[in-house]
């Protein structure tokens, strides 16, 4: 886990895992900076993580009842969005950082789905939200958000991009710990500011023009404080002076350019060391083709899809789970997502998605432990290969009645021991997590995550 040494602590995830206590609710997270990171790496396509406790993976999407939830792990590091997920005991100092990094091809993947989906999920929020609500009273209770959001880094592109592509009734996150609020409308016109990347025009909370949402019950309501679209700094009040802001660390800076944002150097310069030194292109083409730079292709679809028809985003983050803050809200969500009747079971259970499982089949070929990643071949190049694996999937999951993710938890890693303490005296090792044994069975594809000596 990634946190100083002298903040760690145990604490009660181990009695859940352990069995000792079970979660009285189903409970899905996506994973953040702060998790056991080689206990998610078992889980990659996702898994229970204890009893009721659901990790969505790197990336998912799962069913509950008539409700589709898709979810995004880890936040934005540019430098590491490209990279495959090379971490692997023991951790070096910056694996222990980079393993929680999102990746693109994981980004890629979810960007391929065509069909509307009610709830999103992301640790880090997605670049831009601050513009759709009260960034101004944000920008007090948090200060240094502004320069961030003013230099746009400020939150992860690749949470925008799965946002702004499937567009659900509700977009979940974390990690900046403060209550904020926000509503996206893809139907207006908006003007961007093309050196920050915020909206200008559609930038007004449509909060502060009186708009509420009725379905949401704040528990804090009673407090008489607003309750929809504001940020509060309820520390003021109640101080912790134990707290250490975990995400504020060592972490790198945030690199927040998208993929080919980056200038592109001319094709007849090469730099050496930070100059600039001009070379005939003639004796650049002698080169062999190893030399010769990868041209990426654009992973933006043509156009948007037409199932997804969605145009309103609700998006909510929540402080720490600490007294006195605001970190905790009750929603009832209507699905706006068109699952067939005969995909329903009789009792809300956890399913599987067959549009996910077709875009996991159809990158079932692509190891994402091991470098180089391919490049994006363009939604015209995965979407026959997913509609082939779709049809594969309704013949041999969906009408042999498969799509319900199996209560199959294992413990694989020793539980906690108070007598060897947090200190153990040998490194964590790597388990293969029979979960992740039966997904890949079941779908038919090699686990590139089997961790045994062989």
């Amino acid at each position: 886990m990634s946190v100083p040494a002298k903040y760690r602590a145990i604490g009660d995830f181990h009695e859940y895992y352990a069995g000792a206590r079970v979660a009285p609710y189903l409970t899905l997270f996506v994973g953040g900076n702060h998790e056991a990171s080689n206990h998610c790496w078992e889980l990659y396509y996702g898994g229970w993580v204890a009893p009721n406790i659901y990790y969505l993976g790197a990336a998912n999407v799962v069913n509950f009842g008539p409700l589709r939830i898709a979810g995004l792990s880890g936040i934005w590091a540019g430098y590491d969005y490209r990279k495959p997920h090379h971490e692997r005991t023991p951790y070096a100092p910056d694996d222990v950082k980079s393993i929680y990094h999102v990746r693109e091809l994981d980004t890629r993947k979810l960007l391929q789905l065509r069909t509307q989906v009610d709830v999103g999920i992301s640790h880090d929020w997605p670049k831009m939200i601050e513009s759709f609500g009260d960034h101004q009273q944000l920008f007090r209770f948090k200060p240094y958000f502004k320069s961030d959001s003013e230099s746009g880094k400020l939150g992860s592109p690749a949470a925008k991009y799965v946002m702004d592509r499937l567009r659900p009734k509700w977009w979940f996150a974390a990690h900046l710990h403060c209550k904020f609020s926000a509503i996206v409308n893809y139907e207006q016109e908006t003007e961007v500011d093309s050196a920050r990347g915020v909206v200008k025009e559609a930038g007004a909370s449509d909060h502060a023009k009186g708009i509420q949402n009725y379905a949401e019950i704040d528990l804090y309501d009673a407090t008489g404080e607003p309750s929809n679209g504001d940020v509060h700094d309820r520390t003021a009040k109640i101080q912790n002076d134990d707290e250490i802001d975990l995400d504020l660390d060592d972490e790198a800076p945030n690199t927040s350019e998208p993929p080919g944002a980056a200038a592109t150097p001319s094709p007849d310069v090469v730099e050496i060391s930070g100059e600039s030194n001009a070379v005939p292109l003639d004796l650049r083409e002698q080169l062999p083709a190893s030399f010769a730079r990868p041209t990426p292709i654009s992973a933006r679809p043509v156009s948007h899809p037409e199932a997804i028809t969605n145009k309103t985003t609700h998006f909510l983050a929540l402080d720490k789970c600490l007294p006195g803050r605001r970190f905790l809200q009750i929603l009832e969500i209507d699905p706006i997502s068109q699952l067939p009747a005969t995909d329903l079971p009789t009792r809300h259970r956890l399913t599987y998605d067959k549009e996910w499982l077709a875009i996991t089949r159809a990158f079932r070929n692509i190891n994402p432990l091991v470098s180089p990643v391919p490049y994006d071949q363009g939604e015209a190049h995965y979407r026959p290969l997913i509609e082939a694996e779709e049809a594969w999937v309704e013949k041999n999951l969906v009408k042999t009645n498969k799509m319900v993710v199996p209560e199959n938890f294992e413990i694989t890693a020793p539980v906690y021991d108070p007598r060897v303490g947090l200190q153990p005296k040998e490194h964590p090792k790597e388990y293969t997590s029979p979960q992740t044994v039966t997904f890949c069975e079941m779908l038919g594809m090699e686990n590139y995550f089997d961790a045994s000596e062989e």
